[in-house]
């Protein structure tokens, strides 16, 4: 077999491979989408969920998911940038930064619901926080901490040399480089991991069932007081996310339409999901152009 023979057949095998996948995944998300988005309203999106009847909706879910998800990437994204900043710019390799890249690779492949049991063991229990929001979005930090940091310090290593030695000639100190130089070129790649890694955030179950519970209180969105027990903004209480939901739904659920709520609410989070991915690559783009001038 020649070298052309023997290329063809790899390259068809790798584009069968690809196509698989793809029509995997278009098939996993068709199946969703067609048999979730029939039930979709905007009664099902405005309206709470009941337990015991039918025509229940999930606006306290999606409420909590997006509430929760703005609390943790409010607390994991100065973290994870200065950890990135540190780690690209200013970390020497020792056995000091060994320990942390190797820390960062363990956490970033635990599963989430030892993360889940851990914030339930520490966060829930051992402080004494609860099930509330705050332990969530503290247990979705620990999860989503060592993507955002090796998202951020691959941004920032992406941007060549020559760049920093620029700052150094105009006589700009290494942090003003840093600020003024090295992460206005590198917004566009972090902006792009950020939003993927809220996508990722926005859909976790495992680790929210054990740290912000599963159940939905009534919220009452005229009362903005963060300390009052109904009040949306309110840190403390129990919140049942869009994921939660539809693993409850479908373990244990007995509302007559049960099986409806559950599709309508999966294709809710797909869609969510896929809108992450889709603006993550736009805001890029434009990120890239304004501060490129790029056409």
């Amino acid at each position: 077999m020649n070298a052309k023979v023997s290329n063809k057949i790899a390259t068809a095998i790798l584009y069968l491979i690809a196509g698989l996948v793809i029509l995997l995944l278009a098939g996993l998300l068709g199946f969703i989408l067609f048999n979730g988005v029939p039930h979709l309203s905007w009664h099902f999106l405005t309206s709470p969920s009941l337990a015991f009847q039918a025509g229940g909706g999930i606006a306290f879910q999606l409420f909590n998911s997006i509430y929760l998800l703005f609390i943790t990437m409010l607390i994991s994204f100065p973290i994870a940038l200065g950890a990135g900043i540190y780690l690209n710019e200013y970390a020497k390799q020792n056995i000091f930064t060994t320990i942390i890249r190797t820390a960062i690779e363990i956490l970033s492949s635990l599963p989430s619901v030892v993360v889940g049991l851990f914030g339930f063991l520490l966060i829930v229990v051992k402080l004494k926080l609860g099930f509330s929001i705050l332990s969530g979005a503290i247990a979705l930090t620990i999860f989503n901490l060592p993507l955002l940091t090796r998202s951020v310090e691959g941004s920032l290593k992406s941007i060549p040399d020559l760049q920093r030695e620029a700052g150094a000639a105009l006589g700009l100190s290494k942090w003003e480089t840093v600020i003024h130089v090295i992460f206005p070129a590198a917004l566009p790649s972090i902006v792009t991991g950020v939003v993927l890694s809220a996508g990722r955030v926005f859909g976790e179950a495992a680790a929210l069932i054990y740290t912000a519970g599963q159940s939905a209180p009534a919220l009452n969105f005229s009362d903005w007081n963060p300390f009052d027990a109904a009040s949306p903004l309110n840190l403390m209480r129990p919140a049942e996310t869009l994921a939660v939901h539809i693993w409850k739904i479908n373990s244990e659920g007995i509302q007559p339409d049960a099986a409806q709520v559950s599709a309508g609410a999966s294709a809710v989070l797909i869609i969510a999901v896929l809108i992450f991915n889709i603006s993550a690559r736009w805001i890029g783009k434009v990120l890239y152009k304004r501060l490129t001038s790029a056409r």
